[in-house]
């Protein structure tokens, strides 16, 4: 029997952790279940799309799988900076909203990529890992933030102790709505084009990815078991959809995965999946002085090192 390759290994570890991590948000929901879209893209490969909606717990939320190939557009040429075209790429993403504002959105992925001379894909001309994951809370607490991080501090420390403040520097910098200032959350890990290299072979980097992922759950059921009962107001409620509207000007403008995906001819309904179902955009919202909400947009406009 043949080796599997690199890119099959990684391609059962996605459609894996998809299951898992569906399985762990629906013990949640005992009324409600994903709902299953399995597709086909029409420039080569397809994916798994899942979607839990309109739950006690989860407004809206969605673990999706892909494997795609095929022929580059010139655009992404051009941001990859080759002149040569033909692409695998395979991942798991996800995007959790959930009902309560004191339950804080949360996002992931984990993403491979190759890139080949011809469509016959046999000569490999470069290969990565990318994903991350980060917690965009509504009302912030502080022992959240600390957890959440310590969990993937804990994962990277396992590979290499230079990792967590790269990647968390990294997510601080990528998930910022330059042109608001702020960022979109309190950060996570945040990595790309994590490539062979003297110091990490490639093997190196899927351990690493493949182990981030693995402990996704670890880092976010616990604050969702400790908020998602907690009370909250309509005014509160109000301040979620505020706050959702900035996420979806950081999706729409700014997020790599969200432009790749529109521009190689993806499935849309998947892709702009991680958008949430009730947003609102007020002409000059204001916030009262030293309240909760004042209290979260200062982390935002300072980025915290959560784990000192």
């Amino acid at each position: 029997m043949e080796k599997p390759t690199l890119k099959d290994e990684f391609v059962t570890f996605v459609y894996d952790l998809q299951d898992k991590i569906c399985e762990g948000l629906e013990w949640y929901e005992p009324e409600i279940r994903f709902h299953e879209d399995n597709w086909e893209r029409k420039g080569g490969g397809g994916g798994r799309t899942r979607v839990i909606e309109k739950g006690d717990v989860f407004e809206k939320g969605g673990v999706n799988c892909s494997t795609v190939d095929g022929e580059l557009p010139d655009p992404i040429k051009q941001r990859f900076g080759v002149d040569y075209g033909w692409f695998f790429a395979t991942g798991v993403s996800l995007v959790i909203h959930p009902v309560n504002p004191m339950v804080p959105t949360v996002h992931a992925n984990y993403r491979y990529f190759e890139l080949y001379d011809d469509e016959a894909g046999e000569n490999i001309r470069d290969a990565w890992f990318g994903g991350g994951a980060d917690l965009t809370p509504y009302y912030l607490w502080d022992e959240d933030a600390v957890h959440f991080h310590n969990t993937l501090k804990e994962a990277c420390d396992r590979h290499d102790p230079s990792f967590y403040p790269r990647f968390k520097k990294d997510c601080d910098e990528y998930f910022y709505n330059s042109h608001r200032d702020e960022a979109r959350g309190i950060g996570g890990l945040f990595f790309d084009y994590l490539r062979d290299t003297d110091d990490h072979s490639i093997y190196d980097w899927h351990k690493f990815v493949t182990n981030v992922g693995t402990v996704f759950l670890d880092s976010y059921l616990p604050i969702l078991e400790k908020r998602k009962d907690l009370p909250y107001t309509d005014e509160q409620r109000y301040f979620q959809e505020i706050r959702r509207g900035r996420y979806v000007e950081f999706n729409l403008i700014h997020d790599r995965g969200t432009l790749f995906g529109l521009k190689t001819g993806g499935r849309i309904d998947s892709i702009l999946m991680s958008l949430p179902p009730r947003v609102r955009w007020d002409y000059h919202f204001d916030i009262e002085d030293g309240s909760r909400e004042e209290q979260l947009m200062k982390v935002l406009k300072n980025p915290k090192d959560w784990v000192d």
